[in-house]
């Protein structure tokens, strides 16, 4: 009984954790025809509106760095702690090493393989190209916020962190189509390989 309870607040708190994005995506499919209705309107929004473009360059820029500290003080104060509780370390070393295989190497590699044009280029795909302009799937931006912020939503469980770190990947993620530099499938497939790192962290960090 204790572990479906437990197993069915995991999953409610990884919804309401990716339910901001989830918003977003139905909001910009319910008012745009296509992919490049949604890229083009952003286009002009953010030549029109330039502060909002540089603040949203922050964020994109800076967004998965403030996560940083974050770990870096999981892995600190875990080293601290080893000898009386190695569920912190634990946590940070599978974090570390998922993150590795699912943002950087899982990432990469597709991004090569599928050769997807980012906005503006193309049209055509260019499979296992070196070109940057055609690594647009998945976002590796998206797939390292959420590859970030899950753990943190599945091991707390708090409403209060879920939505608030379900609304900074989600600001994230979203920078990525207002500054055309994915489309909307891109980081919608960034999202779900961050799911995946995101239970795979929190899985593999629990104590048998």
């Amino acid at each position: 009984m204790n572990s479906f309870i437990h197993r069915n607040l995991t999953l409610c708190h990884y919804f309401l954790g990716s339910l901001p994005l989830m918003l977003i995506f139905t909001a910009l499919y319910f008012n745009f025809g296509s992919e490049a209705e949604i890229l083009a309107f952003f286009k002009a929004h953010a030549q029109a509106h330039p502060d909002i473009k540089s603040f949203v360059k922050i964020v994109t820029n800076w967004g998965n760095a403030c996560l940083y500290p974050v770990y870096l003080w999981f892995l600190v104060t875990g080293i601290r702690q080893r000898k009386t509780d190695k569920s912190r370390l634990r946590f940070v070393l599978v974090f570390i090493a998922v993150q590795l295989i699912v943002s950087l190497l899982t990432v990469r590699f597709l991004k090569m393989a599928i050769g997807k044009p980012r906005p503006g280029e193309g049209p055509f795909f260019e499979p296992f190209s070196t070109k940057g302009a055609y690594h647009s799937m998945p976002s590796g931006h998206t797939c390292e916020i959420y590859g970030s912020t899950l753990p943190l939503i599945l091991r707390y469980r708090n409403l209060l962190l879920t939505f608030g770190l379900g609304i900074f990947a989600a600001a994230v993620a979203f920078s990525r189509i207002y500054l055309n530099w994915h489309h909307p499938s891109d980081v919608f497939c960034g999202w779900m390989l961050g799911s995946v790192a995101g239970f795979a962290i929190h899985l593999f960090s629990k104590e048998d």
